[in-house]
């Protein structure tokens, strides 16, 4: 990223300047062909007021980028000269001041000298450097455009205002791409602190679990009974942090590189009874009401036991967790066409559209005002998103407010 966006930035700044350079070489040479018309223009008038004859060979010659010569081998009026100059440099649109001057052969100096306008009258030029004369010529004048760099990129403004406009958006973009490497930094290392932190937290949970089952089977502790609801309260409590805790490895082990599923054939049905199984501790608690509706023409799928295990647990405890009443949750599996499916449906509370858009999100809980009376990380269905991503399985999840959840995995 930091490659391309710096060949991007040099190109455009490359052809932003050669572009600027080649507008204004272009505005360069069309003032000087308007200017050598001009003078031209002036000359021929001014032989013609004069009934004098031009020379043939060197008429005007350009002495440095804004400095010109004209020979015009006669006597010259000043006033009807400059009129001259204001009116064809006027018709031309070249609307920069002037500088001119006169050369005399009896003082073998410039004289005369003004600094004009076309359409303005009295410019004053109080630093203005003497004109150099010439050698070679006798009747002549000189013609000289002290402004001429300002006049030129005048007339290119636009494209200086875009080049401005595109070294604006280079260096957002320069800015861009060192707020996105600070912030990949800083996602790093939270992303190391949360890793190492519930690794952290599995030893003392592990020795909260022993010490929570060694209190439960010591006998004192049976005949009491708030010594046994405390102990009960300990170890409920110790499996809920170990949930947490086992679900934010899950997630940190899907998001490492080089994260590689171990896909096997694995016989859906199975794994569902399995799952149960496990989970019968917490149906029991909340008294969950639980169907199977499981296919037994269902073949047998290639997927990753572990995660598939984890994401029917997840989705499970979803519907026992936003449920406002006695769960109902409704468990089936179908094949259609080699089609394998699994539903899993609830009558909890449901989910806003808008929210529905949103849960597979990072770290995203539904909303609930105040009341925080369901906990968690907002990593649930993130989970089951990421697994059935990297299984390529359709993740389908279809609810409405107070008509509960259903979701679908086509694998």
């Amino acid at each position: 990223m930091i490659v391309l966006g710096v060949l991007a930035i040099v190109g455009i700044a490359f052809v932003q300047s050669y572009w600027t350079i080649k507008t204004y070489d272009l505005k360069e040479q069309e003032f000087h062909e308007s200017v050598m018309i001009s003078l031209r223009q002036v000359a021929e008038r001014y032989a013609k007021f004069n009934k004098s004859e031009l020379p043939k060979n060197n008429l005007i010659q350009r002495r440095a980028s804004n400095y010109y010569s004209v020979n015009i081998n006669s006597t010259i009026d000043v006033h009807v000269l400059e009129d001259y100059l204001e009116q064809e440099l006027a018709h031309r649109s070249i609307d920069t001041e002037i500088e001119y001057a006169v050369y005399d052969c009896f003082s073998d100096d410039l004289v005369y000298g003004n600094c004009c306008k076309p359409g303005q009258k009295d410019v004053v030029k109080e630093d203005a450097e003497p004109l150099v004369k010439f050698d070679d010529l006798v009747y002549y004048f000189v013609v000289k455009f002290p402004e001429k760099k300002t006049y030129l990129l005048s007339n290119i403004w636009q494209t200086i205002l875009f080049n401005a406009i595109a070294l604006l958006a280079c260096i957002f973009f320069a800015y861009s791409m060192w707020v996105i490497l600070r912030q990949k930094k800083l996602s790093e290392q939270q992303t190391d602190f949360i890793n190492n932190m519930t690794h952290e937290f599995k030893t003392p949970i592990s020795s909260i679990k022993i010490a929570a089952d060694v209190f439960e089977k010591n006998d004192y502790i049976k005949n009491d009974k708030r010594l046994s609801h405390y102990a009960s309260i300990i170890k409920d409590q110790n499996k809920r942090l170990n949930d947490q805790v086992e679900k934010v490895l899950n997630i940190a082990r899907s998001e490492e590189d080089g994260f590689e599923l171990h896909k096997e054939p694995t016989e859906l049905n199975d794994i569902i009874r399995s799952t149960i199984n496990a989970e019968k501790a917490k149906l029991n608690q909340h008294k969950v009401l639980l169907t199977l509706n499981l296919s037994e023409s269902i073949s047998s799928i290639s997927a990753d036991k572990l995660h598939l295990t984890n994401i029917i647990a997840n989705i499970i405890d979803n519907a026992i967790k936003y449920c406002n009443k006695l769960p109902e949750i409704e468990i089936s599996t179908f094949s259609n066409n080699n089609t394998v499916g699994l539903s899993i449906k609830d009558n909890g509370i449901g989910i806003e559209k808008d929210d529905l858009k949103k849960v597979q999100e990072k770290f995203y809980r539904v909303s609930t005002g105040n009341i925080h009376n369901v906990k968690g990380f907002g990593l649930g269905l993130f989970y089951v998103h990421k697994i059935c991503q990297s299984h390529g399985w359709v993740l389908d999840i279809d609810s409405s407010i107070a008509g509960g959840t259903s979701v679908n995995i086509i694998f």
